[in-house]
């Protein structure tokens, strides 16, 4: 078990007036079966705003705000406790299901958001065959895992390459990217093979090592859920199941589904984005 304070700073400096705005934020915490949130806040600066929350299709708990008001800058701070308990079984049992039941009419009705492809979750022709290479005459246990091996050999972690709107197929063909590409890489290979999965997005504190108290400089992650009989995890940047130093804020198709921050405005001329996140450990 851990207890993390994390503060989390999206800072948006346009080049001209913008006039009005509608945004999104997707900053909070989930409480769930592996994690409580003790407690969170979202301040959004200049404070003339109306804002409103509301629970979107995947569970997320969204931050919506308006600025009508003319403004020049944009500052959103998300500040969070939360107590992670993670019980992770990355290895087979009797949990497991079967291809057969896997392929029955009722689990393909009931995670049917999980198991088609978007377009950044697309690998391409070659991607699947070589997962079915990897994975072939395995129960779908270890086809993941022997999926997340072959990634393992295949892409190396390496910013600068990739940006938000990359699709699994683009990181692919550059063998390079970072967690969100990993992500979506492994969504893309785990649904061609039939095996639900959705995409998760975060927060990790980098560095176990870290003294309590001790602030450090977290990040913005991303990993990958995927059904066998139960939602297990993996983080295919670290290698390993999701852990205790995991928290999770948003669950989706893909990352379209949970951006941090998004939103429409008039003006702006463009900007500068300026993102820092703190984590600070407290058990």
């Amino acid at each position: 078990m851990t207890r993390l304070s994390i503060v989390h700073r999206t800072g948006y400096r346009y080049n001209d007036v913008v006039t009005l705005s509608y945004n999104e934020a997707r900053m909070t915490p989930l409480t769930d079966a592996q994690q409580v949130v003790l407690e969170s806040s979202l301040k959004v600066y200049p404070q003339n705003v109306a804002m409103s929350t509301y629970r979107d299709y995947w569970g997320t708990r969204v931050n919506a705000f308006d600025m009508q008001a003319q403004h020049d800058v944009l500052e959103v701070t998300a500040t969070s406790t939360v107590e992670v308990h993670r019980a992770e079984t990355p290895a087979g049992g009797a949990a497991v299901v079967e291809w057969e039941a896997l392929r029955s009419f009722e689990i393909q009705d009931q995670f049917s958001d999980w198991l088609s492809q978007t377009p950044l979750s697309h690998t391409g022709d070659e991607v699947q065959e070589l997962v079915h290479a990897a994975a072939g005459g395995l129960d779908p246990n270890a086809s993941a895992l022997a999926l997340f091996e072959w990634m393992r050999g295949e892409m190396d972690y390496v910013p600068g390459f990739t940006g938000v709107h990359t699709s699994a197929e683009e990181a692919w063909q550059e063998r390079k990217g970072v967690c969100q590409d990993l992500a979506h890489l492994a969504i893309g290979g785990l649904r061609g093979l039939g095996i639900p999965a959705r995409y998760v997005s975060g927060y990790i504190h980098p560095r176990s090592s870290a003294a309590i108290g001790e602030k450090v400089a977290g990040q913005s992650h991303a990993w990958v859920e995927w059904w066998d009989g139960q939602w297990r995890s993996w983080d295919p940047t670290n290698h390993k199941p999701a852990g205790d130093f995991h928290v999770s804020v948003a669950r989706g198709r893909d990352y379209r589904d949970v951006p941090p921050l998004k939103g429409i405005l008039s003006g702006g001329g463009g900007s500068a984005l300026n993102v820092q996140v703190e984590i600070t450990r407290l058990a």
